[in-house]
């Protein structure tokens, strides 16, 4: 995900993203504990993913308290 894509959706979208995304580094988690088989590079980009709204939804949080 492109953080210039990301800023372009409301707060509910990158709320239900973010949600969606965690859902999924769980099941990668649980994954990786019952060793199945599971690409290490999706764990990475879904863990940046996950930082990427939370820095976000952030900003809009600051931004909205210093309008």
């Amino acid at each position: 995900m492109k953080v210039s894509d990301l800023r372009k959706k409301t707060n509910e979208e990158l709320r239900q993203d973010l949600l969606l995304l965690q859902r999924e580094r769980m099941n990668l988690r649980f994954q990786k504990a019952a060793k199945e088989a599971i690409s290490e590079a999706r764990v990475k980009v879904v863990r940046r993913s996950i930082a990427r709204i939370k820095t976000i939804l952030n900003e809009m949080k600051v931004r909205g308290s210093n309008a």
